[in-house]
């Protein structure tokens, strides 16, 4: 997942006479829809659909790596969960990118004290040769440093980056930090010569696991073997190099490109009841990193998505528009499926009123901002007011970036709506072997699916539109 606080986000809004427009132009919940809400809400707090389909992903396909064949299985499995939730439609999209694989990865200290390191090699980072690398290390505090390094200093070594590690904070800020080095890093250090890259891992725990996560190389030809060392090892190293002497890792990664490959975003969707055409826009991306089981990263996501949706789709009186949810493709390694979607949809985008996706776990959501234009501003009031009694506060002054997979369709219109998830242990266990199942607390992801229930039920129904926020929402540098 990419938190949405990685958004550099501007929108350009109009004001003085424009914003005093005739009240008939301003976007309004109706009364009728707002009577909605209590039910809706009873009915997810007591529903377990969310977590079933948490539990079937995770026990029935486990971890999903873009381009393996756990990728199809799981695509096929999503495609008869949607039909068996009796949603009123449901196909899938093609979505084509470059696969990358993992077979296996180690490192050790050789000199000057033998120690084993727990690492893992980054997506998209190439292998080494055959028997691995095994040279000096050069350490910097910061990328930063490391990118103003005289190119000397760097050349035919392993750059290892010793940036401080991340805290487990609510909004989860820290991670913006340490995804660049992780992202750029690599395509940095080889710029200037070396052959290796190191990294501490993107993560706030204290846990002997390496959290993985992508890297980008404009050109592949050019990848250098890149992983993550787990906190504690990125610990040990530091107190290695602080007795002043060289360092020298075997490093042995056995991973790299393989071909291209085409997945396929698996989207599904409630009718309106008087415009099906346009809709809301939501879900969680499908793929996850292949060390665990990709339960909070992220068919939590999906599943608390594809909850609140089926949820609307049993009320005896549907919202005027459609609901959609999407399963994205491929979101780890470069947000292909968001991407896809925006490509093939962009001409219509206009019918996607306001987008809310779920890729930051299954903890508590505490708080909801948007994107939209003033003149929709009240009705987010309205959605907010109607979710307060969970817990959620409403920030008016803060933008909402929709989510990471919507970032591209953001960028070609739809408005957006984010609903914050506490991400206070997210990180603890985020693209690693931790995560599993047993992170999902059932109450937490109900929460989850009340909220989403009656924000997407509530815009859905609103009578005008939430405007457009083409040009608002700046390209993130990381996948996730």
């Amino acid at each position: 997942m990419r938190i949405h606080t990685a958004f550099a986000l501007a929108l350009l809004l109009t004001t003085g006479a424009q914003a005093a427009d005739t009240e008939s132009s301003a976007t309004r919940i109706p009364d009728s829809a707002i009577t909605q809400v209590t039910g809706l809400r009873e009915r997810a707090l007591k529903d377990d659909v969310a977590y079933a389909i948490t539990e079937g992903l995770t026990s029935e396909i486990g971890a999903r790596l873009a381009g393996s064949d756990n990728d199809l299985k799981a695509r096929d499995w999503m495609i008869a969960r949607f039909k068996a939730l009796g949603f009123d439609k449901v196909w899938s999209e093609e979505v084509s990118y470059p696969r990358w694989i993992r077979r296996s990865e180690s490192a050790a200290v050789i000199e000057p004290f033998a120690q084993p390191l727990a690492v893992a090699a980054l997506g998209n980072s190439a292998g080494t040769p055959k028997g691995g690398l095994e040279t000096e290390v050069v350490r910097f505090e910061s990328l930063a440093a490391m990118q103003a390094a005289p190119d000397y200093l760097v050349n035919r070594k392993i750059v290892y980056i010793a940036n401080p590690g991340m805290q487990a904070l609510k909004d989860g800020h820290d991670y913006g930090m340490a995804a660049q080095v992780r992202v750029s890093g690599p395509a940095s250090a080889a710029a200037k010569g070396a052959i290796g890259f190191l990294m501490r891992s993107a993560g706030s725990d204290q846990n002997r696991i390496a959290h993985t996560g992508v890297t980008h190389f404009e050109d592949q030809a050019k990848a250098i073997p890149a992983a993550a060392l787990s906190s504690p090892d990125a610990d040990l190293l530091d107190h290695i190099f602080a007795r002043g002497k060289p360092v020298k890792i075997h490093l042995d990664l056995d991973c790299g490109m393989d071909g291209s490959y085409t997945g396929a975003n698996v989207i599904a969707e409630i009718t309106g009841s008087s415009r099906p055409a346009e809709y809301f826009l939501t879900g969680g991306h499908l793929d996850s990193w292949d060390a665990g089981t990709g339960a909070i990263d992220d068919a939590a996501g999906v599943a608390i998505t594809t909850a609140a949706a089926h949820l609307i789709g049993q009320l005896p009186q549907r919202p005027a528009r459609s609901i959609r949810v999407v399963a994205f493709a491929n979101e780890e390694s470069g947000l292909f499926g968001g991407k896809a979607y925006a490509a093939q949809h962009h001409t219509e985008i206009g019918k996607a009123v306001l987008g809310a996706e779920s890729d930051l776990g299954a903890d508590r959501i505490y708080k909801l901002t948007a994107t939209v234009k003033p003149e929709a501003r009240a009705a987010i009031a309205q959605i907010a007011a109607a979710v307060k009694s969970l817990g959620v506060d409403y920030d008016a002054a803060a933008p909402g970036a929709g989510g990471s997979d919507l970032s591209a369709v953001h960028a070609v219109g739809m408005a957006g709506l984010s609903l914050h998830q506490d991400a206070t242990r997210y990180f603890d266990w985020h693209h690693t072997a931790n995560d599993t199942l047993d992170k999902v607390d059932l109450e937490q992801m109900r929460q989850n699916v009340a909220v989403y229930a009656i924000a997407m039920y509530l815009a859905a129904s609103a009578e005008g539109d939430f405007g457009s926020a083409a040009g608002a929402f700046a390209k993130e540098a990381d996948s996730d």
